[in-house]
């Protein structure tokens, strides 16, 4: 495959840079990478060590984290840091986390999940039981509708993580919900779910029997292994490319019933409030969107010259099909290429090369979806929903580029 002349340049940047140390002489080459470091000359760990895997002691800085102290800890979140990410996948470890009364410590052979309401044969599943079915598994992104919700300004300081940190993406693996409703027999008059958990705050939505018959999972595993408890184990109900707050954790009951069940997490709390003071209601959908990961807010570029501009995009209503970034606020736009695999409401990850001159730059993303639908500008959303509503914001965000190179959140 031919170079474009840009990623060519880039290429060469970086060989110059490599032959600084490559020209060196013989006596001093000793001094250099080549000189056999100390954990070459040793044995290392022995196998098994830990038992189970986790991160090099050099990657501990990344973690998730509130973007504040949280004034109750179990009715909090925290933001997974998509700037340090790499690929499509999230780390279960590492998969943002939204609680309303903390993690419960579920014993899986205890759980039941229990389905009735509107129903020809109510029934109590075990997890062995739901472990019987036939399986699937789908990589899907997850985002709080809360994601983002920085209509009113915001901190020079925020990153990315701060915030768009409230997204993940992973492989997810459980029976369809379809399978196990097909199974109880629903009733001609059966046109709602409602999903209960069984953490403190017996968490509650309603859902739509289309979109229960749909895609919906009933997940018990997440990346190969099963759910961490913070994401629900032993078994959540999982909704592709809606709001996360409806994919219920710790999930204990299923009721069919014939309207919305109105519980408070879809009344008084993620509802959209308008301009007019009317409240939208059942916004399900996550709209297209999209971030700049690298460089972002906290970055600092070393030297001008070239750069890949890296970032994710998703959209709740099917994949991406383009990514535009502009460099200059938004009066030029250029296409970004697509890093393959592009999957249907999943993260999907684009990159452009970039000159930067050493001057400011205020960098900026827009994605458009396989609907046609083009993530608007923060005017166009306010003009739409006002500035009342703490959920679904997608506007096009932007990080601002100093002379100096170092990057903040823009205000």
């Amino acid at each position: 495959m031919a170079l474009s002349p840009d990623r060519r340049s880039l290429l060469g940047g970086i060989a110059a840079a490599a032959g600084g140390w490559i020209g060196t002489t013989a006596a001093s080459a000793a001094d250099g990478p080549l000189q056999v470091p100390v954990w070459t000359r040793q044995q290392g760990s022995p196998v098994a060590s830990p038992a189970y895997g986790v991160p090099s002691r050099f990657e501990e800085g990344i973690k998730r984290r509130p973007r504040t102290p949280p004034p109750i800890p179990t009715a909090a979140s925290s933001g997974t840091p998509l700037q340090h990410l790499h690929g499509i996948i999230t780390p279960a470890g590492l998969h943002y986390e939204r609680h309303h009364a903390g993690v419960p410590d579920i014993d899986p052979d205890q759980h039941r999940l229990v389905v009735h309401g509107l129903v020809d044969r109510p029934l109590a599943f075990t997890m062995d039981d739901l472990l019987r079915f036939p399986s699937v598994s789908r990589i899907h992104f997850m985002e709080c509708s809360g994601n983002t919700s920085t209509w009113g300004g915001g901190n020079p300081k925020w990153t990315v993580q701060d915030t768009h940190g409230l997204i993940s993406c992973s492989e997810w693996t459980g029976v369809p919900l379809a399978a196990v409703l097909q199974e109880v027999g629903v009733r001609p008059e059966g046109r709602w779910v409602l999903a209960e958990g069984a953490d403190a705050a017996a968490m509650t939505r309603s859902v739509p029997i289309e979109i229960a018959l749909d895609d919906a999972i009933l997940a018990y595993a997440q990346n190969g292994e099963r759910l961490r408890p913070e994401q629900g184990y032993p078994l959540r109900l999982f909704l592709p490319g809606l709001e996360g707050n409806l994919s219920v954790k710790w999930l204990r009951r299923l009721k069919v019933g014939d309207k919305p069940f109105q519980s408070r997490e879809e009344t008084s709390k993620y509802t959209d409030l308008m301009p007019d003071g009317t409240a939208r209601q059942f916004t399900f959908t996550m709209e297209a969107k999209s971030v700049i990961t690298q460089p972002s807010s906290g970055h600092q570029l070393r030297e001008r010259g070239f750069y890949e501009i890296r970032g994710l995009a998703w959209s709740g209503r099917g994949s991406i099909s383009k990514v535009d970034i502009s460099t200059d606020g938004g009066t030029t736009w250029r296409e970004a290429e697509l890093q393959q695999p592009v999957l249907s409401k999943c993260l999907t990850r684009f990159r452009l090369p970039w000159q930067w001159d050493g001057g400011p730059a205020l960098l900026q993303s827009r994605a458009t979806d396989s609907t046609g639908y083009l993530q608007p500008t923060k005017e166009q959303l306010i003009r739409a929903r006002g500035l009342n509503s703490n959920y679904h914001f997608n506007a096009v965000y932007g990080w601002q580029l100093n002379a100096e190179g170092a990057v903040t959140h823009v205000v």
